[in-house]
């Protein structure tokens, strides 16, 4: 049974979202670890830390290795995380002396947070694909709809008659500076070993991070295992973006509101047990939860900012309490604004009273 009504029974209908909460997964997190295990291990036989047989070794462990997940789980209760359990999981099915080699150099929050950022940059990319469609349809709609007027709006009393086109691009406009902010956005290798030094690699450290990230397709920056900023700015694009999603939501749903007087007419809609006569805005009013939900989420994000010296538990977890469920959040909000835009059946009128 699921506390989380992003992968709830039933609520995860509204909520959830499959593709995404894969990439959220134990299985996901393992294997990008394993991912970033076998990569560090080619990067290293590149430069001549370890030997290649080795390297070659551990990345052929690294993919079969089917790891005992409840013997991981009881050995996060006693370390809080994943990796040393894996790690010695890990080297038992690499055996013989390769297995010193195994994860050499790193530290659990450098197989973590680069799994983490492994599939967060592959998950960013699919809210991208997916704000570009609803701008797609944005534009879609003001081509049929975009010379019609409406009473504009301010501080909710009837202000000047606007065209549907204006209020589209105050839609629009948001969601396309928000894939223009992806080109700033980084999702950066994390390799800093016990406190961010690198000690064990001496000389060869940044090379090895170099390399590892090359690897991986991850941006090469100096370890941030103390600096949250990337993570946090992650979640702040994922705000934002729910936010502007959950502007349209409110306006599609004060629109829907005034029925009959030729704002927006709407396909389908959420049924009552007791008015069979209702179409609620299903999909609309769900947006505008999610938008308030991220904003909340962000600010407690911001709090993982406070990371004292070169390692923190407690700031640490708060982003793991955090972070999925922003994640999923915006995954909802770009499949319910789909759904939502694609059930508008006109918007406007020809004639305003």
């Amino acid at each position: 049974m699921s506390f989380s009504p992003f992968d709830h029974p039933f609520l995860s209908g509204l909520l959830g979202d499959g593709e995404i909460a894969g990439y959220l997964s134990a299985e996901a997190d393992i294997r990008a670890i394993l991912s970033f295990e076998s990569a560090l291990a080619r990067a290293q036989a590149g430069i001549g830390v370890i030997p290649t047989e080795a390297a070659n070794r551990i990345s052929i462990e690294c993919i079969r290795l089917n790891p005992n997940v409840e013997q991981l789980g009881a050995a996060v209760a006693r370390d809080s995380v994943v990796v040393p359990e894996l790690v010695k999981q890990l080297r038992e099915a690499v055996g013989g002396s390769a297995a010193t080699h195994v994860h050499f150099g790193a530290t659990s929050q450098d197989a973590i947070d680069t799994s983490l950022m492994l599939r967060l940059q592959t998950i960013v990319q699919i809210f991208a694909d997916r704000t570009a469609e609803v701008v797609d349809f944005l534009h879609g709609l003001e081509r049929r709809f975009g010379d019609c007027l409406l009473m504009g709006k301010t501080r909710m009393q009837a202000a000047i008659p606007i065209h549907v086109s204006d209020r589209l691009r105050s839609w629009r406009d948001p969601l396309e500076r928000s894939l223009k902010s992806l080109e700033h956005l980084e999702f950066p290798i994390q390799f800093g070993g016990a406190a961010g030094s690198l000690d064990k690699l001496g000389e060869h450290g940044a090379a090895i991070r170099a390399a590892l990230a090359k690897e991986l397709g991850l941006a090469d920056i100096r370890q941030w295992q103390s600096q949250r900023d990337p993570v946090v700015a992650i979640g702040h694009y994922l705000s934002l973006l729910t936010g502007a999603l959950g502007k349209i939501g409110q306006d599609i749903a004060l629109m829907a509101q005034a029925s009959g007087e030729g704002e927006i007419s709407l396909e389908g809609g959420g049924t009552s047990s007791a008015m069979a006569h209702k179409q609620n805005p299903v999909a609309a009013e769900t947006l505008v939860a999610l938008a308030r939900f991220n904003a909340v989420q962000v600010s407690g994000l911001h709090q993982s900012l406070v990371h004292e010296q070169e390692r923190s538990g407690a700031a640490w977890t708060l982003e793991w309490l955090i972070l999925p469920h922003m994640v999923m959040a915006t995954a909802a909000s770009l499949r319910l604004s789909m759904q939502m835009l694609a059930s508008i059946k006109s918007m406007g009128t020809t004639d305003l009273p």
